[in-house]
């Protein structure tokens, strides 16, 4: 299976990075491909809502959007999204990917992608992923996405913090789970 990881952190060696290395290293073992593609460090524009693509059409945005991402998602069996929660929410590049999927809607729900949704966040209370959680289900529920698992490292505000935590563990079971 091809698998296209989506990195949302300007943090390298962060922690939500640490946990898509794990990830990865679980899927690499089962013998699957796979891409890391880090959304911030690309010229990503957020869609304008122009209504040039008709959901099926090429975007009216030069980028490397369509130049690069685009293709890669249409040639992926899974989309992994990996974030830290800035301010309770996904991060705007991140979230600007996601956006973008409304030029190909049609076909990209067609494709019946699988995913997977790893984050981090410093705070550890019981709230912190509810918004971040809801958006990505209901993501997958619009896109006719396949969940294959979640990991959520609550109090993960430094990669110390995240080492010494079950996180990077869960997501490393979860990239062998695929």
């Amino acid at each position: 299976m091809k698998i296209l990881v989506l990195e949302s952190s300007g943090n390298i060696k962060g922690s939500s990075n640490m946990l898509a290395d794990e990830f990865i290293r679980g899927a690499e073992e089962n013998g699957h491909e796979v891409t890391i593609y880090n959304v911030i460090r690309k010229n990503i524009k957020p869609c304008l809502g122009c209504g040039h693509c008709g959901m099926s059409g090429n975007c009216i945005l030069q980028d490397d959007y369509d130049n690069e991402l685009k293709p890669l998602i249409l040639n992926t069996d899974m989309i992994v999204f990996v974030m830290p929660v800035y301010y309770y929410n996904w991060p705007a590049p991140l979230k600007a990917c996601i956006d973008r999927f409304y030029s190909f809607t049609v076909e990209l729900t067609s494709m019946h992608k699988k995913t997977a949704f790893l984050s981090v966040a410093w705070d550890d209370t019981d709230t912190v992923f509810n918004v971040p959680e809801a958006y990505y289900k209901q993501i997958c529920n619009y896109m006719q996405f396949t969940d294959c698992g979640i990991v959520l490292g609550k109090g993960c505000g430094t990669p110390s913090m995240t080492r010494n935590s079950i996180y990077p563990q869960k997501a490393y079971e979860l990239g062998k789970s695929i």
